[in-house]
């Protein structure tokens, strides 16, 4: 056996075959470079960023801080002028600013939001040196006014309250996108598809039954996670958290459609698994799921905005954690049925019953 003359030629023909196959190219460079290009855009304008503060009432501590700290703060902070104290803290709350500053004597309140974490922790600590600053800068005393932070939302809330709308969101939209696309695939190169168009069956009964299928998947789904959440985790539901429910069976077809449309174009299935992640993953990141999006910069959170995964992690957080009713669906619903509608004309179009 000739091991030195089997090597060199083995080891030629397996690079050859690593180079001609262009999936490999694929998952192994530019997939790993559009995250870093994603992680890269997402946080490299985090430090130059300025956190957003509600002024509520009069503020004298404002006009009693030295020139070169005002002129700092500014360059630290946006703020807005409120004059009512519950509109500020629903601005807070809805996650729109990043804390509410109220004064009552020679004490300042900042109120925040514990959906943040990172963005609340580093508020308060910039606050409390300014107040520091302030205090040696005006009276020579250690202590003249002091800071007293109190966040908006229940206080016996756990981290798991803003990291599981996002999780649920992820995994419906996965649900979705993979249960349409992979059996769409697979059916049309085992010729199940051409069999079943040649049978009496209607097409609108194929695709309601798929549709009926997903949907029983996707609140299933649902049901365990938020109960696994609750039991295990001490996830604690609003008053309006059952309008999830709703908001699920509409995104769910609206990833359907978006499942329909990676499944009309990709002629196999590990095409089509290989499409479906890379459309799920990086929104998922620019959705929020995995990680706020407070310290992104402006446009990506303006995507998110835009994004079907987006409005449903808001959609979700506003009627779970929020305790927002109703009013707080309408948007979300919307930007999902045309997502859905739109891809789902398009699917429509480019749809193929054999290879």
């Amino acid at each position: 056996m000739n091991i030195t003359g089997d090597f060199p030629a083995l080891t030629r023909a397996q690079w050859l075959g690593f180079w001609r196959d262009k999936a490999n190219w694929f998952w192994l460079l530019f997939f790993p470079l559009m995250f870093l290009f994603l992680f890269g855009f997402l946080f490299r304008d985090v430090g130059a960023s300025k956190s957003q503060i509600a002024l509520v009432g009069d503020i004298q501590f404002m006009k009693q801080m030295p020139a070169p700290a005002k002129k700092q703060f500014d360059d630290l902070f946006k703020t807005t002028h409120f004059k009512s104290k519950s509109a500020a803290l629903s601005k807070v709350r809805s996650g729109d600013i990043d804390g509410a500053l109220v004064e009552d004597g020679t004490t300042l309140h900042l109120y925040y939001s514990a959906a943040d974490q990172v963005t609340a922790s580093t508020v308060q600590g910039t606050l409390q040196g300014f107040v520091s600053g302030a205090n040696q800068a005006i009276s020579q005393q250690p202590v003249t006014f002091n800071l007293h932070t109190e966040q908006v939302e229940d206080k016996s809330l756990k981290p798991i309250q803003y990291t599981a709308p996002g999780l649920l969101g992820w995994a419906v939209a996965m649900g979705g996108v993979f249960n349409t696309a992979m059996p769409l695939v697979l059916w049309r190169t085992s010729g199940l598809l051409r069999r079943l168009r040649l049978s009496p069956v209607r097409t609108v009964s194929l695709v309601g039954s798929r549709t009926v299928v997903c949907l029983v998947v996707a609140l299933l789904q649902t049901a365990v996670f938020l109960s696994l959440a609750v039991l295990v985790f001490d996830l604690k539901l609003t008053g309006w958290w059952w309008l999830c429910i709703p908001l699920v069976i509409v995104a769910t077809l609206a990833f359907m459609s978006i499942g329909m449309l990676t499944g009309a174009i990709s002629k196999t299935v590990e095409a089509a698994s290989g499409l479906a992640n890379v459309i799920i993953l990086p929104m998922a990141f620019l959705s929020g799921s995995f990680i706020p999006l407070n310290t992104a910069p402006g446009w990506m959170q303006g995507l998110a905005k835009v994004l079907p995964l987006g409005q449903f992690n808001e959609g979700l957080l506003d009627v779970m954690v929020r305790g927002e009713g109703p009013g707080a669906l309408v948007e979300p619903v919307l930007v999902l049925l045309g997502f859905g509608l739109v891809f789902g004309l398009i699917s429509a179009k480019l749809f193929r019953w054999e290879d």
